[in-house]
């Protein structure tokens, strides 16, 4: 058996929506820091480059017009004051080292306040030799994130004088903002999309699930003694359609299989209803044969009790012959359908005249309201009453002290009818059989009585229900319009 999550449709689609848009949220937010990051990088890179080339350039330039000899120990003295101007000009700064690394001026005085920083280390200088443009960037990461930046300063001749020293910090606080306000509005976008994905899925689960609940609803509707509407296709998508179209071809097939079985249904009642008559005609019929058979052994015109045998003969044909036109008026009344008759009545004083037929004096009527009205026809809602009453009185037979009530009552849109006794009560076997026809707990009788009732009560947009306790008694409800 194949099992299904019980999740709706709506949510799924609803949560599948969401996720993707927050997942492509994360994916978006993840590409544009890195993609920020490498970008930054770059310009940092770039923007350290055009520092170098625009420095290098103004130092040949002071090396061009200056009228000291070029040499490593007079680069002190070369750039004594032009080294603060170029740091001011360009914002970073600047520190000229001896070929072996030895510091000779710089723009910062922290360089010779620190013991430790006032040679460049090995690996620079290594770095530097090996370095195939002779340029060596040394990357620092701190509290402030820092470049280093090294070349040579060459002569016109291009023969090494000193090594130059560029200190380039990145603007973290900078980068840090823009990444923020970047991400900041992501999160806002993403929350419009959320918004957006929300309303659409909404609409697109409601377009969805619409259809389905009315497959649903119809489902739910669908009965075999009625004819069922099928579900149109025309603005519906193909995935749809599909399902629509199944579930139209079953209603078709079910109206088909339903005309089968209420043919067979008939057939096979029609087929118990001619046994049914056949086994009650029979019972009449073979006293009556043997009373013939005897009659005609035992006749003597010449005996003297001749015409009071005559008599008895005569009046146990005529006994069975009456009890063969009760079994046929009977079957006829239960196959005749009730006709829906205009008729006016007032139901307690209908009721009042079938109970008036018992003699039985254990039988009680009570009303709510001398006058309730409903269209209903008399005969049949006589035969109702006697039939219950009847039924009543053949359960209290056996009751010591015998109750029967029958009581009309109005509700808020129909008459109530109920008939109340104090029998033998119904088992729990028989009451789901109460209603079927030719079903009987007596000796005698057809079992069509109850049958023919509910039989009436559904023709005239009413209905029959009980409650019993065996041993103790039963209560039948009627309820039809006012």
């Amino acid at each position: 058996m194949l099992t299904f999550n019980r999740t709706s449709l709506g949510t799924k689609i609803f949560t599948s929506m969401l996720t993707l848009v927050l997942i492509a949220f994360l994916m978006i937010a993840g590409v544009t820091y890195f993609q920020y990051k490498e970008q930054i990088r770059d310009y940092n890179e770039e923007r350290l480059e055009r520092k170098e080339s625009s420095i290098r350039k103004t130092i040949d330039f002071v090396l061009d017009n200056t009228s000291y000899e070029l040499k490593t120990e007079k680069i002190p003295y070369i750039f004594k004051e032009k080294i603060y101007e170029i740091a001011s000009i360009q914002g970073e700064n600047i520190t000229m080292y001896d070929l072996e690394g030895e510091p000779l001026i710089s723009s910062t005085d922290q360089l010779f306040d620190s013991p430790q920083q006032k040679k460049l280390c090995l690996e620079t200088l290594q770095n530097l030799e090996e370095s195939e443009e002779k340029r060596y960037v040394n990357q620092l990461d701190g509290e402030v994130s820092q470049q280093l930046s090294y070349s040579y300063i060459n002569d016109p001749k291009y023969k090494p004088l000193a090594i130059l020293e560029i200190e380039y910090e990145d603007s973290e606080a900078f980068i840090n903002k823009e990444l923020r306000e970047i991400l900041w509005r992501l999160v806002i976008v993403n929350i419009l999309m959320v918004i957006t994905a929300i309303l659409l899925a909404y609409f697109l689960a409601r377009y969805i699930t619409i259809t389905l609940k009315t497959v649903e609803d119809n489902i739910k509707a669908t009965q075999l003694d009625k004819r069922n509407e099928k579900i149109d296709t025309t603005a519906l998508p193909s995935e749809l359609t599909t399902l629509v179209n199944a579930y139209n071809r079953m209603i078709d097939e079910l109206e088909g299989s339903a005309v089968k079985l209420a043919q067979n249904e008939r057939e096979a009642a029609w087929r118990e209803m001619a046994k049914q008559v056949a086994h009650e005609i029979k019972n009449p019929l073979t006293p009556m044969r043997l009373t013939v058979q005897s009659f005609e052994r035992r006749f003597d015109p010449e005996d003297p009790e001749v015409h009071d045998k005559i008599k008895e003969y005569s009046k146990t044909l005529i006994q069975q012959i009456d009890t063969m036109s009760s079994i046929a008026s009977a079957f006829s009344n239960f196959a005749d359908m009730p006709a829906q008759q205009s008729e006016i009545l007032n139901v307690p004083n209908i009721v009042k005249l079938s109970v008036d037929i018992f003699n039985e004096r254990y039988i009680y009527f009570s009303s709510e309201k001398e006058e309730l009205y409903t269209n209903f026809d008399r005969t049949q809602l006589i035969r109702v009453v006697t039939n219950l009453v009847k039924n009543a009185v053949q359960a209290t037979k056996t009751t010591a002290h015998p109750n029967i009530i029958v009581a009309v009552q109005e509700l808020e849109t129909e008459a109530e009818i109920t008939v109340t006794d104090n029998g033998i009560g119904i088992s729990a076997e028989n009451e789901v059989k109460i209603f079927e026809p030719k079903f009987t707990t007596k000796s005698s009788g057809m079992g069509l009585g109850l049958a023919m009732v509910k039989n009436i009560m559904e023709t005239y947009n009413g209905s029959i229900t009980f409650t019993s306790q065996e041993g103790k008694g039963t209560v039948f409800k009627v309820v039809f319009p006012k």
